[in-house]
């Protein structure tokens, strides 16, 4: 599957090029490479410009024909490293809600400056149990997921521990639109907004919201996190994305940044979530 991350096309040009670098050291021609797989000629062609993703079975082929039998197993692990990059949701959560949320918690855990916009929906570690459950029922549901919905949601409680551990920092802004949308019912939503007062209020958290009425130097855009300035995941309509290629990180930071700049905090932030409130009653 293409991807729309220049982090991952990279990746899979890198492995390309160690499979080319492999035929070159054997001096084999694309031909006789293919020949030797059992393959037609331009199968190696496109594997070679990163048109083509080889499978597991295809390195190990391709390594015996180039007597490199020894470099097989390093290559199946970057091949593997590059397909976690980008992971189709239903491929994330084949297992259930509650191992992938559990699986994050140490990337979470060893982070220390987090940075997170949303466009649509109230951050993860942010949720109240109410909003969680009813986000988590709505994976569940489109994904036709089994029903883990309850131990999913104790583990994304647990991991919102780490708001009030360590030396840890968040920054979070979200559209003025997060606070009106109806992800869950009406009590819930006005818990959520409550909730999101008493978050703003912890030393660690800074959290920003960008009037819907601003004019704005950068429009809405997909929901992401930044971890340090290692790492960034992107929720797309049909896949995660990982990204750590640093100038594409670099992009992301500094798209935070220029979010972040259109956002008001503090008292402002709070009559806003006061008024949604309000709307609500």
């Amino acid at each position: 599957m293409s991807s729309p991350s220049s982090s991952v096309q990279q990746a899979r040009q890198a492995l390309a090029d160690r499979l080319r670098e492999l035929r070159l050291d054997a001096g084999l021609t694309k031909r006789e490479l293919a020949r030797a797989c059992g393959w037609h000629e331009s199968k190696s062609s496109r594997i070679e410009h990163a048109r083509r993703p080889p499978s597991e079975d295809d390195i190990r082929a391709w390594c015996t024909a180039c007597a490199s039998e020894d470099q097989a197993d390093d290559l199946i692990a970057s091949l593997r490293a590059v397909n976690s990059m980008y992971v189709e949701w239903r491929r994330l959560h084949r297992s259930g809600l509650r191992r992938q949320q559990e699986a994050r918690l140490p990337l979470y855990e060893r982070t220390r400056h987090f940075r997170s916009y949303q466009a649509w929906l109230v951050p993860g570690l942010l949720h109240t149990r109410a909003y969680a459950t009813a986000v988590m029922h709505s994976l569940r549901h489109r994904q036709s997921l089994p029903d883990d919905v309850d131990e999913a949601v104790n583990a994304r409680m647990r991991r919102q521990q780490v708001l009030n551990e360590g030396d840890h920092r968040f920054a979070f802004v979200i559209e003025e639109a997060v606070l009106r949308n109806a992800v869950c019912d009406r009590e819930a939503l006005i818990g959520q907004l409550d909730h999101l007062m008493t978050c703003a209020s912890l030393p660690s958290v800074s959290l920003g919201i960008i009037p819907a009425q601003t004019e704005r130097t950068r429009w809405p855009v997909e929901g992401f996190w930044i971890f340090d300035d290692d790492q960034v995941n992107v929720e797309l309509v049909s896949s995660y994305l990982t990204i750590t290629q640093p100038r594409e990180v670099h992009e992301y930071v500094q798209a935070f940044a220029e979010l972040s700049a259109m956002a008001v905090y503090g008292a402002m932030a709070r009559k806003l979530l006061t008024s949604a409130i309000e709307a609500l009653r």
